[in-house]
């Protein structure tokens, strides 16, 4: 029987050490595969693969990518958030190159959906700046590979509690991609307005749907399940990539959104609706306490696999 959806991890990604103090700790992986153990029978087990420079360079330039290099190859942070030792190197590749291998299974039609369990995270990370733990921007590389690959309209959706300055940035004058975010307002990195909404060929491909603080499952479910389907009608994409960050959960440290985890899965089965049948890939972003973000990965990938039964 056909594995409807595929999941990408490696422990390569637990190497990145961020110290005991920082709350983007190889803890959140750990966490994740342990209470995805009762799932896995379900699913397509695949490993990623390190991204190679050509798809990062797509995204990236070459002086960024170089610095996060010799930041890792010193072992010296990028700034006061954003850690990097010399196995980082290897984590950001990897994390980077998971969203390749799931869009190769998408590809082949081996699966329908697939899930990057994969750290650092990525959506902060602008065309030459690694910023918000994130070194490199994964689903802006897994964009531009899927447009490479035939997928000539890409949609990417943001539930992370932070705006995705970079992702945002990369595509701001790009038709051919469309952003879409909730988040909290004010927060960091301080972007993402509704009045941010693109430049040129990309205006009117960019939705920021910014919330207060105390906001919760009444206020954001309703982007995705009334504001999304008619977006993704009106743009017409052929794929769907998703930055799923899991610090909008009310337990989250960081923010204070108060969504709560069947929230976060009416969120999920929204945009696995507003999706029907067309190729998603999920990427993991944030969610800092590892109890709720285990918990709402599990509701992620449940509802991933229920969609396809």
């Amino acid at each position: 029987m056909k594995k409807n959806v595929a999941y990408l991890y490696d422990p390569v990604c637990l190497e990145h050490d961020t110290g005991l103090w920082h709350p983007e700790s190889p803890e959140r992986l750990r966490a994740i595969e342990q209470t995805l153990t009762r799932l896995k029978p379900r699913l397509m087990l695949l490993s990623p693969s390190r991204v190679p420079e050509k798809l990062l360079l797509q995204v990236h330039t070459p002086k960024h990518i170089e610095t996060v290099r010799f930041a890792c190859e010193m072992e010296r942070p990028l700034d006061a958030d954003t850690i990097c030792v010399r196995r980082s190197w290897d984590s950001a590749l990897m994390a980077a190159g998971a969203g390749i291998v799931g869009l190769d299974a998408l590809k082949a039609e081996q699966v329908d959906r697939a899930f990057c369990a994969i750290r650092p995270p990525g959506h902060h990370a602008t065309r030459n700046q690694s910023m918000g733990f994130c070194l490199f921007n994964n689903i802006a590389v897994a964009a531009r590979y899927a447009q490479s690959i035939g997928y000539e309209k890409v949609a990417i959706i943001d539930f992370d509690v932070h705006h995705g300055n970079g992702t945002q940035d990369i595509f701001y004058d790009d038709g051919s991609v469309l952003y879409l975010s909730t988040h909290q307002h004010p927060a960091y990195p301080g972007t993402g307005a509704p009045d941010e909404c693109g430049r040129g060929e990309g205006k009117g491909t960019i939705f920021n749907f910014p919330f207060p603080p105390s906001s919760g499952d009444a206020e954001l479910i309703p982007v995705y399940s009334e504001n999304l389907p008619h977006i993704l009608a009106d743009f017409g994409p052929d794929i769907i990539l998703v930055s799923a960050g899991y610090d909008l959960h009310e337990a989250d440290p960081l923010a204070q959104l108060e969504v709560s985890t069947e929230g976060v899965r009416a969120i999920v089965r929204a945009i696995l609706d507003a999706a029907d049948a067309l190729p998603t890939l999920f990427f993991l972003e944030g969610g800092y306490d590892v109890k709720a973000l285990s918990e709402c990965v599990y509701a992620t990938v449940e509802e991933m696999i229920k969609q396809g039964s």
